[in-house]
């Protein structure tokens, strides 16, 4: 399984940004990526130095960090639906997405559901529960 490290996935985004404003060819995933880079301009000045984005691994209370993380997950769940994986994400973040008439917003949704899967697996030392991933994502789809 790939598990990158912290500088692996700023240097990811920080090259796609790269590639993207310099209209080089990409990967498949770095398309994907370009995308949701694409759908927030607020990270472009953080994602625009590699060596800045960096040196922010080295400060103690890092704000940056809400940026990459961000964008890893709508990589994750973009990916997470492309493979239907859990069994259930894609028809959940579909009816969602319908729901508020944005992919965008309802990958932020879901968000808050893959954030709690994960904090949940930790404390518990468990698992990641993608059952209770996807029912959370059914959830906000039923009840916005």
């Amino acid at each position: 399984m790939f598990n990158p490290s912290k500088a692996d996935v700023r240097q990811f985004f920080c090259a796609v940004y790269a590639k993207a404003q310099s209209g080089q060819a990409m990967e498949a995933i770095e398309t994907i990526a370009s995308l949701w880079i694409d759908e927030h301009p607020e990270y472009h000045a953080e994602l625009a130095s590699v060596a800045l984005a960096m040196a922010a691994l080295e400060q103690p209370d890092d704000k940056s960090s809400d940026c990459f993380l961000h964008l890893s997950m709508h990589l994750s769940i973009t990916e997470q639906c492309s493979i239907d994986q859990p069994r259930g994400i894609r028809q959940a973040v579909e009816l969602l997405t319908h729901r508020r008439d944005s992919l965008h917003d309802a990958h932020h949704a879901a968000m808050e559901c893959l954030g709690q899967m994960i904090w949940d697996s930790q404390r518990n030392g468990q698992a990641p529960d993608g059952n209770a991933y996807v029912a959370c994502v059914q959830r906000h789809a039923t009840r916005d």
